[in-house]
């Protein structure tokens, strides 16, 4: 049994473990409080910034949130760009601009898929803070939104959100490596805004609903009919059996379901033997690595992220309150 499935089940063994999650909390803890107290420096950028990320590993839908705040901030007058670490990628040299010509395998799947999504500004290095000041010095940009950096307390930031898995919420409630957490709860109560991704939203929560929209084709000269009745689907995300859910309420037949672990490289032959007969469904995040070896019937779903009217209210004024939050 997978460590990751011990997380979300009771079992005695876990314990085992405690010593290295004491270990990991000393760490954690102290590197927080070095930035908490001054002790290591911050870097303060002349933009707001919005963070989104988790308290818990796994896939709990930021990306889709990354996407509807660019959507919705672009709407309000802003102009955002997105930072992100780039995790998966293999740039020669960082901070690295998100351009057409650059690869997922350069950049990483999800700066990829939300350079295509947004069309705007994004930039990549495990260092956020290089990756803001390369978007600033553009002048392109007058709010930056970094994608997972709840943790990366080396850039400062206004405005912090956190999203969490509806279904599989918070597991044992244990640190890494007996449960899925990076930091412990009591981190919900100092975020601005705590967005629940499926499942029934607890009180305080912002829901947020991912909603498929048509099937696209990998190939765009396809000439293949969309998919329909059975199908193969392949999901390489922190947690596919979301993914095969939704196109199982969207009325398809599975006859397999491939699951990859998040942010695989993928063998071009390998796909090619294993999905050669039925219409193949992936998610958006695995069509920016697969594009360029599709088959014609090869097909991705994107989904947008759907959340109250009051969470943008919440977001815009919070902003407006903020010293660097004027939009020009």
């Amino acid at each position: 049994m997978k460590l990751q499935q011990l997380w979300y089940r009771a079992n005695p063994w876990i314990w085992l473990l405690s010593p290295l999650s004491l270990l990991f909390w000393l760490v954690s803890h102290g590197r927080r409080a070095l930035y908490s107290n001054g002790l290591l420096p911050r870097y303060r950028p002349d933009v707001p910034v919005i963070v989104v990320g988790n308290i818990s590993v796994g896939g709990n839908g930021k990306t889709p949130l990354v996407i509807w705040l660019v959507e919705m901030l672009r709407e309000a007058g802003y102009r955002p760009g997105i930072v992100s670490r780039g995790y998966g990628g293999q740039a020669k040299q960082y901070p690295l601009r998100v351009t057409p010509d650059v690869t997922a395998r350069e950049c990483g799947d999800e700066p990829k898929l939300m350079f295509e999504r947004c069309q705007c500004p994004v930039a990549v290095d495990p260092d956020r803070r290089a990756a803001v000041k390369l978007l600033l010095s553009s002048g392109e940009v007058n709010i930056i939104v970094c994608d997972d950096g709840l943790q990366h307390y080396a850039l400062a930031r206004d405005i912090e959100l956190v999203v969490l898995d509806g279904e599989r919420r918070h597991g044992n409630g244990r640190l890494l490596p007996m449960g899925p957490l990076r930091e412990g709860l009591w981190r919900l109560k100092r975020v601005d805004a705590v967005i629940c991704n499926g499942g029934l939203a607890a009180v305080g929560e912002y829901p947020m609903q991912l909603k498929p929209e048509a099937p696209r084709p990998l190939d765009p000269d396809s000439q293949a009919l969309p998919p329909q009745g059975e199908i193969d689907a392949l999901a390489g995300i922190g947690y596919p059996p979301r993914f095969f859910k939704t196109l199982q309420l969207a009325g398809y037949r599975l006859r397999q379901t491939v699951s990859y672990a998040d942010h695989q490289d993928y063998s071009a032959t390998e796909l090619q033997q294993q999905f050669a007969e039925l219409p193949l469904l992936m998610t958006e995040k695995d069509a920016v690595k697969c594009r360029s070896f599709a088959r014609d019937n090869w097909w991705y779903l994107p989904v947008s992220a759907e959340l109250p009217r009051s969470f943008r209210d919440l977001i815009l004024n919070k902003l407006k309150d903020n010293p660097y939050g004027a939009r020009s």
